[in-house]
């Protein structure tokens, strides 16, 4: 594998037959794990719990509200019910009651030195930190204090694409719609942005009538480091446990697994 710079923006070249790292690979595992989720209740929380942080940050206008409206979204493209969707909404703007949800991350290396970051949504940060961090020593780890593995990633938008394109295709319409970068994923384009552009560029791909999958905001690792065997093997079943947490959103970690490996670990994962 390479790594690479374009411009600011950290990325990563996948080779033939070379590993594979982080977050791309792993999300196409969690959304086959969605299925499970969805049915323990905890993909339409932790949706519900997206929506009513953009509503209450933007205000209850998907029209008007670029995160609110990709966050909608998202859960109608996982079959949420209109009404868990509408009552979200209602919740973060403040219309109907319920506890306020906060934004919470933290940090830490896992298994093998593999530098982790966690991203939260939760009512309550003390059962989150105390969940969080058991993961952590239950694994052999320990948390962090802040900062300490986010100077090794980079906070980037990341714009997913259902399309098929060429590579010369694909670069016009970064390029067009303002991305820093594109890259091929799996059974995607991925478009690369700053943090505070995600919107920008998914609305400027969408007028480019191309299907938009998703827009989101991750942490790019800017090195990674190369797991295999039980090393590997830990560190997926680490991240597995991390994800089933109720307050969870989302995991981000730096390690490279040999393509052929990751794709076995995963299936026992």
């Amino acid at each position: 594998m390479i790594v690479g710079n374009y411009g600011k923006w950290a990325f990563l070249c996948r080779l033939p037959g070379d590993a594979v790292a982080g977050h791309n690979k792993w999300s196409k595992i969690k959304r086959k794990k969605g299925v499970a989720d969805a049915k323990r209740g905890k993909l339409f929380t932790r949706l519900g719990r997206e929506i009513q942080i953009a509503a209450r940050e933007g205000g209850d206008d998907p029209n008007y509200n670029a995160a609110l409206r990709q966050a909608v979204n998202r859960a109608m493209a996982e079959n949420m019910p209109n009404d868990n969707i509408d009552r979200a909404i209602k919740r973060g703007a403040g219309l109907l009651p319920g506890q306020e949800i906060v934004e919470s991350t933290y940090e830490g290396y896992g298994p093998a030195g593999v530098a982790v970051i966690v991203s939260c949504l939760t009512d309550n940060r003390n059962r989150t930190v105390s969940e969080v961090r058991h993961a952590f020593s239950k694994a052999g780890s320990a948390l962090g204090e802040n900062g300490a593995v986010a100077w090794n990633f980079d906070r980037v938008g990341l714009v997913t694409v259902n399309a098929e394109l060429d590579e010369e295709s694909a670069m016009e319409l970064a390029i067009e719609a303002g991305a820093a970068d594109v890259r091929e994923g799996d059974d995607c384009w991925e478009f690369i942005c700053d943090a505070d552009a995600v919107g920008a560029v998914r609305d400027g791909l969408q007028d480019q009538e191309v299907n938009v999958q998703d827009a989101t905001l991750i942490y790019e690792p800017k090195n990674t480091v190369p797991v295999t065997g039980t090393d590997a093997e830990q560190i997926l079943r680490f991240i597995s446990a991390l994800e089933d947490l109720d307050d969870v959103q989302d995991v981000f970690a730096n390690f490279e697994i040999p393509d052929e490996e990751f794709e076995r670990l995963a299936q026992a994962v």
